[in-house]
């Protein structure tokens, strides 16, 4: 069997592994056997990535003598609509899956929420293996049971917390990634580094550019850092009651300029949160908690791998309050207050919901200046 490590999820009847390596795809029957018996594999996947990989997963399937029964849907955020979850549950009612089939997610974070959510609500409940091809999902979306669809009033708004059975992490597959998506989920490998781990981010500071570059050691060893140390805060805190909002560092903000460009893919969800970290570290300078130098080694570091490290003009083209009112959106508000994750510095992230809202709206107005 291709070697790999394995990374546990510790969460009672619901713990799973985390399975990193490369060529997982091609093994993927010995992977997954004992969870797919020999009914045909139900794989929803996008057109995209079934080009790209779906032949290497049947065949690894057949290896095991698993049929496979695929379901391609469009690429792109906009799939993760009521459109297309009905689509999907159509197409698994149809394809006659049973409560104790495992459904797989083949592809990136948009294939990866969608089947999930179809998974947690199929039948009251069916098992589902996530199968990441993209780094974003490897590292962070695959992982943790967060699973659902957006709304024209946000993103994520709709959803259920369904746990996978496993996860497939085959960083063979991330060189067929275009650069662009690379950097994307290279923007949550940094979030790791900023929110929990100073000496992480160091390491990345040394060996980023040559893990975009193409050097699989350096790409595994990243993708295992980041699945433990999600799978640590899982772990404790399955359901986002407390330290795992520390997860969303950078995404209030990035959220609402994704909402603000229609989730069009102009700018990538990766892209929304690379500009959402130094937005959250510039507020937590400006409120006294954090060192500007380290706003600076963040927006540093972002930029000289190719990520955006602040809002492009010709790209948003509303004012600070638009904004701010895609923020009071967030699925994380309560009693109409916002949560922000802020630092300390880098490394020592927590939460605070004692953010005026002068503060952010001063935040944006100076990084919209021409």
């Amino acid at each position: 069997m291709t070697g790999f490590e394995t990374v546990p999820v510790a969460l009672g009847e619901r713990a799973y592994d985390i399975r990193v390596g490369q060529g997982l795809i091609g093994a993927a029957g010995r992977h997954l056997q004992d969870l797919l018996g020999h009914r045909p594999a139900v794989v929803v996947t996008d057109e995209t990535v079934a080009a790209l990989h779906l032949p290497a997963f049947a065949a690894g399937l057949s290896q095991a003598g698993i049929p496979l029964h695929p379901i391609i849907l469009p690429p792109g955020e906009a799939t993760k609509s009521f459109a297309d979850l009905e689509r999907l549950i159509d197409a698994l009612l149809a394809a006659r899956v049973e409560r104790g089939d495992a459904i797989v997610a083949l592809g990136g974070g948009v294939i990866g929420d969608l089947t999930g959510f179809a998974a947690a609500i199929l039948r009251r409940g069916a098992d589902f293996v996530q199968v990441p091809t993209t780094l974003l999902a490897q590292v962070d979306s695959s992982v943790g049971g967060k699973t659902g669809i957006n709304t024209g009033h946000g993103k994520n708004l709709v959803g259920a917390f369904h746990q996978p059975r496993r996860v497939l992490a085959d960083v063979g597959v991330l060189d067929s990634l275009p650069r662009r998506e690379l950097l994307a989920g290279y923007a949550e490998v940094v979030k790791y580094g900023l929110l929990g781990d100073a000496a992480f981010f160091a390491w990345l500071e040394g060996h980023g550019r040559a893990l975009l570059d193409g050097d699989m050691t350096l790409r595994r060893q990243a993708v295992v850092a980041c699945c433990r140390a999600k799978a640590a805060i899982v772990g404790r805190d399955e359901r986002e009651n407390g330290e795992r909002a520390l997860l969303n560092l950078g995404h209030t903000f990035g959220h609402a300029l994704e909402a603000e460009l229609g989730y069009s893919g102009l700018l990538l969800h990766g892209e929304a949160v690379a500009i959402g970290m130094v937005l959250a570290f510039e507020l937590s300078a400006r409120l006294g908690f954090c060192p500007i130098a380290d706003v600076g080694r963040v927006r540093r570091h972002l930029a000289l791998v190719g990520l955006p490290a602040g809002l492009d003009q010709g790209l948003i083209q509303c004012d600070a309050e638009c904004l701010y009112n895609h923020m009071r959106q967030d699925k994380k508000v309560m009693d109409g207050r916002l949560a922000f994750v802020l630092v300390r510095g880098i490394g020592q992230a927590f939460v605070s919901r004692e953010v005026m809202a002068r503060d952010v709206l001063a935040v944006l107005e100076e990084e919209l200046l021409p």
